[in-house]
């Protein structure tokens, strides 16, 4: 997924959701299931509704367009759900810019639904669908399909979301710093408490020399004159 971060707009161009893909796990009131929204489907809802909204965080007071608007653009092509949005709204574009816009989601209700189980756990195949929104989440929403990370960059230069089929050399490598960068901060952290670890064992062992020594002084200062009185005092019976 491609952002444009302009002066005063966010240019979103990628997929909300690739079909014949399964969800992570998933919770309701029945327990945990998967869901994959099957081919088709898609279009299906696209050509009974031509007024999807694109949302914040599924916030239908943060409306940020829709499709009637002329500011969103959805298709299903062979991988998925595909959009491309130009958002205004203040409060993203400063997100986008940020990184914190973290991934897609989508708002819909079933229309035909095939229930399985796919190695132990239930799964909802879904057919057909009422799409009513697609959702750009930022860091305080999880999306309920595995998916992408948000590299950003300055301003007019080219963002990507990072999905797992459409890393690109650039990204992967930034991704492989990213690692490198945590590790030998791990590294450092780790040889710094060993140290730490050292040093509370030497002051522990230096701290208990002393009291030991402080026992066997006081020991030697016991006043045992009156006790040898008494033994003598015994031995004239």
């Amino acid at each position: 997924m491609n952002i444009n971060v302009r002066a005063d707009s966010v240019e979103i161009e990628g997929y909300v959701n690739a079909v014949e893909r399964n969800s992570k796990t998933l919770w309701s009131r029945a327990g945990q299931f998967i869901e994959r929204i099957c081919k088709g489907a898609f279009n299906k809802a696209l050509k009974r509704n031509d007024d999807v909204h694109i949302l914040l965080n599924h916030d239908w007071n943060r409306d940020l367009g829709s499709t009637k608007k002329g500011n969103l653009e959805l298709q299903e092509d062979s991988i998925g759900l595909k959009a491309r949005a130009t958002i205004t709204d203040k409060d993203v574009v400063e997100k986008a810019k940020h990184g914190d816009l973290v991934g897609w989601s989508f708002g819909f209700t079933d229309r035909s639904v095939d229930n399985n189980v796919e190695n132990g756990i239930p799964t909802r195949l879904v057919r057909d669908l009422n799409l009513y929104e697609v959702s750009l989440l930022d860091r305080t929403k999880e999306p309920a399909y595995d998916g992408t990370l948000v590299y950003t960059r300055e301003d007019t230069q080219e963002n990507h979301l990072i999905g797992e089929e459409f890393i690109d050399e650039i990204n992967l490598r930034i991704i492989e710093e990213k690692h490198d960068e945590v590790k030998e901060q791990v590294q450092d952290a780790n040889i710094e408490q060993n140290a730490s670890n050292e040093k509370q064992d030497a002051d522990v062992h230096n701290e208990d020399v002393p009291k030991q020594q402080e026992i066997v002084d006081k020991n030697k200062q016991i006043d045992y004159s009156k006790a040898q009185a008494i033994i003598d005092e015994m031995k004239k019976f």
